[in-house]
Formats: C-alpha cells, sequence, structure tokens
C-alpha cells in the first residue's frame, strides 16, 4: 500500500470545490482520521499520537469545521465523503484504512459506499445509519442546534476550539444552522450499508446517545451476528464489533481504549479485506 511523504504541520488542497484543510502525522499505512460534528481534528486528543505510532494519520477538518472554511452547499455525509475521496486522489494514495467519530463515521460509510476502490478497512465510531436509531431525548436536543444557540455555545469546548483555528470565526452561527437543518433530515442507510465491502470494526460507547442493539444492528448489516465463530475462529466475519464499557458519546473520542480496539482490528490480518 502507497503512502505519502511524512509532514509535521498542516496543508491545504484544492479539491471538489473546497479549500480542505488536512495534517499527516506518522509513517505507515495511511489511515484517514474524521471528527465529530463541530469538532476538528484536535478533538481525538490522545487517540491520534497512538494511531500515528503505527499507521501514517491524515487528520482531516471537514467542510465548515476547523481550519476548513466552509462553502456555499448544504453539510451532507455524501458531499463529504466526496470532499475525502478527492484529498486521497489529490495525495495519490491507492487505499486508505478510515477512522470516522459519529459525523466523520457517516462520511467514512458513504466514503465505502461510494468510492469502495479507495477504501481498506473502516472503523466507525458511535454512528448511526438511521435517524430513528437516536434515543428521542437527543432528537429533541438535535432540534435546538441552530444559530440562536451560539451564544449559549461559546461557553462550550466546542465554540472554544472553533474560534481558535477557523478561518473566519463569525461564521459558528452560520455552521449551527447547516448542522442543524442537516440533523432534521431522515435518513436510513440501511440499503447502502448492505453493499460494503471493506472490513468494518462498529465502535460504540454503552452509554452512548443511541443504544448498544443499534450497534448490533450495523454489525449484522456488514454480515456479523449470524453463526457461531467456531472454535478455531472460521466461522468469524471479517468485520467485528466492539461496545466499549462506561463510554458516552461526548469521551469515547478521547478515550485511549478507542486507538488501541481500533488498531487491534486494523493490524489483524484475519480482517484484511
Amino acid at each position: 500500500m502507497t503512502s505519502v511523504a511524512t509532514k509535521t504541520i498542516g496543508d491545504y488542497a484544492e479539491v471538489n470545490g473546497i479549500r480542505l484543510y488536512y495534517e499527516i502525522h506518522g509513517e505507515g499505512q495511511p489511515l484517514v482520521l474524521l471528527h465529530g460534528g463541530l469538532g476538528a481534528i484536535e478533538m481525538f486528543g490522545w487517540n491520534l499520537p497512538a494511531l500515528a505510532a503505527k499507521r501514517q494519520v491524515i487528520g482531516v477538518d471537514l467542510q465548515g469545521h476547523g481550519r476548513t472554511a466552509d462553502i456555499d452547499r448544504p453539510l451532507s455525509v455524501e458531499y463529504m465523503a466526496d470532499d475525502i475521496a478527492a484529498l486521497v486522489r489529490h495525495l495519490e494514495i491507492e487505499r486508505v484504512d478510515v477512522v470516522g467519530y459519529s459525523l466523520g463515521g457517516g462520511v467514512a460509510m458513504q466514503l465505502a459506499v461510494r468510492y469502495p476502490g479507495l477504501v481498506n478497512k473502516l472503523v466507525i465510531v458511535s454512528t448511526v445509519f438511521r435517524r430513528d436509531g437516536f434515543y428521542p431525548e437527543i432528537l429533541a436536543q438535535q432540534a435546538q442546534i441552530h444559530a440562536a444557540a451560539a451564544e449559549f455555545m461559546q461557553q462550550t469546548p466546542m465554540y472554544e476550539l472553533y474560534s481558535a483555528i477557523a478561518p473566519r470565526k463569525q461564521d459558528f452561527p452560520r455552521l449551527l444552522d447547516k448542522i442543524g437543518e442537516a440533523m432534521k433530515q431522515p435518513f436510513d442507510f440501511t440499503d447502502q450499508i448492505r453493499g460494503v465491502t471493506a472490513p468494518t470494526l462498529v465502535v460504540a460507547g454503552d452509554c452512548d446517545i443511541f443504544p448498544p442493539s443499534h450497534a448490533v444492528e450495523l454489525f449484522a448489516l456488514l454480515g456479523g451476528g449470524q453463526r457461531d465463530g467456531g472454535w478455531d475462529g472460521s466461522g468469524r466475519p471479517k468485520s467485528r464489533l466492539a461496545i466499549l464499557p462506561g463510554l458516552t458519546h461526548y469521551t469515547i473520542f478521547s478515550d485511549e481504549a478507542l486507538a488501541s480496539t481500533a488498531l487491534r482490528f486494523l493490524d489483524d490480518p484475519t480482517t484484511d479485506p
């Protein structure tokens, strides 16, 4: 598998109509790392250097997030998957592993659906594949995300990070409006996921924003949980499931268990495509 030269600072790629910010850390097999909504590369904390110790990590700030300025289009996982595919080609990489959290997990799934030839293995973290997978109270909270909430959000770590690195920090209300609008849209990727060929690790916290059963359902769509694995493991699917104890949607992305769990899957030859 090819990789690009190691960089220690970030750069921009003019791809797919957007000026996309990315950073490259470490050496080895390329791994694209995708953050969650209202986040940026930095949100992974300890996990980024832990992953970069074994992989060449390409961290990306998605549309309207972090150092990537917004453009005149809706926020959608499909558009952002197109951005990532264009970035991978811009960097002249043949195939990548992908780790995506929440919004980034949705982008990663769409990358595998739309560009299967670019994706080696997937790690999907704390991600719903159907809107009704969220707990009802989470859907109610999502309905409150809009520009009018910007003043309240200024007291949160999400705004602190955004205001520190965004090219136009005055765009934060615009980001809230767009991500709030995206959250209102119905979606169900069940049929698409059935066609995903990349071996996938499904990761969720046992105290996530959806019940563990939703992660189990995603695992089943990927061929998991259909039969006994067998005494010799020959009945195991290439995809795997990890429910991490005691972790919430707001701690899983920076907990050290994430990197170790992801790397165990990525390094396991029995999960290779």
